[in-house]
């Protein structure tokens, strides 16, 4: 598939997934390239002037025109890949509430954080576990087939912290670390050998660049759980998926919210990420976070989500100014937000954010 480059919002920005690649070798790219773990729906159809196509398994010609909007998409922004979600039947409880963001959806979802659907030995026993299906080869085939010239694909799931909890709930995960710590083994155990089976499957598809793992593990002072913890169950199988993903010659990426700093030295040295995403200015800003660790791992993204929301889009052009003056020397930096373009970032404000990086990333 060819596109031309009037397609993409700024004439002669071609798709070069490589330019990404230099970035998390930690090496000076020709251009900076922009980065995101995906985009919400409501943005895509935003910025498309269309409406957006979901995904529906059950009509594969709608499918694949879903898939194609993104492509189109991801080059109108001018990256230099299009994120491919691996998408699992894991069945969880969720709660929900209208959406007010200012590209509303009618309703907006989140995992019950009071109870889950796997408690007991007996839920962990009869939970229907899902496995790589057919549509997940299709989807893969499609798009690769599909991609422009000088793209990739990055390929996303959900996390192994974020798979326990989400399943046992929080609260009783919380209370099960203490009082089932065999249940929560077997629950790490299980959610490891089922991402790890996902990630040899995906990594050695044809189109694939790279492995995107979005992991969520802390709030805004600390960890969800204990270092110890951390260190007796999740960096475990996060090292398994990293070893796999460098076996098959891509980049690891870590997408993960929260206030890392007592597990950055095991990210790095014992998970062997290439690359760590998510930042909040209030947390550990983008520039900080580039000087204690830009020598170790590439840092992508970090322009604050909530500046995104409240700023003016003068005031965002400064700010990002500001972060690719401090973040680009030395290379080992993708421009992108602080976690995704969600549908409550002001399309025009992501845009100048762009604008800047294309203006200003030429090395």
């Amino acid at each position: 598939m060819s596109q031309s480059d009037d397609e993409c919002l700024w004439p002669g920005r071609k798709p070069d997934f490589s330019q990404l690649e230099a970035v998390c070798r930690r090496e000076i790219p020709e251009r900076l390239p922009f980065i995101e773990l995906f985009a919400d729906p409501e943005v895509i159809g935003a910025i498309l002037g269309e409406t957006y196509i979901p995904y529906n398994r059950q009509n594969r010609s709608q499918c694949q025109a879903g898939q194609l909007q993104r492509i189109r998409f991801c080059r109108k922004v001018g990256w230099d890949f299009v994120w491919q979600p691996v998408n699992m039947d894991f069945y969880q409880e969720q709660l929900s509430a209208d959406d007010t963001a200012a590209l509303p959806r009618s309703q907006r979802r989140w995992v019950d954080e009071s109870h889950g659907v796997i408690q007991t030995w007996q839920d962990f026993e009869q939970y229907h576990w899902p496995e790589w299906a057919s549509h997940n080869d299709a989807d893969f085939e499609f798009m690769a087939a599909s991609l422009p010239e000088g793209m990739k694909m990055t390929f996303t799931t959900g996390g192994v912290l974020e798979w326990v909890m989400w399943l046992m709930g929080f609260v009783p995960f919380s209370m099960a670390l203490y009082e089932q710590p065999d249940l929560v083994e077997a629950m790490f155990q299980r959610i490891g050998d089922l991402l790890a089976g996902v990630v040899e499957k995906a990594a050695s598809l044809p189109g694939v660049g790279a492995f995107f793992l979005g992991d969520d593990m802390g709030y805004k002072t600390g960890t969800f759980i204990k270092p110890a913890h951390m260190r007796k169950y999740v960096f475990p199988q996060q090292k398994r998926l990293a070893q796999i993903t460098h076996s098959h010659g891509l980049p690891f990426l870590l997408h993960a919210c929260g206030n890392l700093e007592t597990i950055m030295d095991d990210l790095i040295d014992e998970v062997g990420i290439d690359a760590k995403h998510s930042y909040e200015d209030s947390i550990l800003p983008v520039t900080e976070a580039k000087r204690r660790y830009g020598e170790r791992i590439a840092i992508l993204g970090g322009v604050d989500v909530h500046f995104l929301c409240t700023a003016t889009e003068e005031e965002v052009r400064a700010y990002t100014r500001r972060v690719l003056e401090e973040c680009m020397p030395g290379g080992g930096y993708a421009l992108g937000t602080g976690n995704s373009v969600a549908n409550y970032i002001p399309v025009r404000n992501y845009l100048a954010m762009l604008d800047e990086g294309h203006k200003l990333g030429r090395y």
